[in-house]
């Protein structure tokens, strides 16, 4: 058995991190006499899949519901494979938007001077005060 320091060690989960998941239920370490909890390495395990899961993005809903198929050894790959084509579409949605969030803050610094005057079509469109024409 481990400590939660031995366990956030091992599993390059920090301990702040491990009592959240702990809170939120998707881990259950036992509990010495002390009240102390104490980890298995099977609970270093779990830490580890669900770092891995969240290191790829995946909300922690999705990471409940992937431990939960990972725990299950009945389980439809098929259902796994749904919920990681799902948040590729998620991911791929996320990024088309930055893209055009940055284009749009490149075309603004584009238009502005950048020099001594107070003029700023950045803070302009910031403000909500005039748009920029798009080219």
């Amino acid at each position: 058995m481990m400590t939660i320091g031995e366990a956030a060690a091992a599993s390059g989960v920090s301990a702040k991190m491990i009592r959240h998941y702990e809170a939120i239920g998707l881990i259950r370490p036992q509990r010495a006499a002390n009240g102390y909890r104490a980890y298995a390495e099977a609970d270093v395990a779990v830490l580890r899949f669900i770092r891995h899961a969240r290191d790829l993005g995946f909300p922690l809903e999705t990471v409940r519901r992937l431990l939960a198929l990972w725990r299950d050894r009945n389980r439809s790959s098929a259902e796994v494979k749904r919920l990681a084509l799902d948040h590729v579409a998620a991911l791929e949605a996320k990024a088309a938007s930055l893209r055009a969030m940055a284009a749009s803050l490149r075309h603004l610094a584009e238009h502005c001077h950048g020099d001594e005057r107070p003029d700023c079509p950045i803070l302009d469109e910031l403000e909500g005060l005039e748009r920029v024409e798009r080219a």
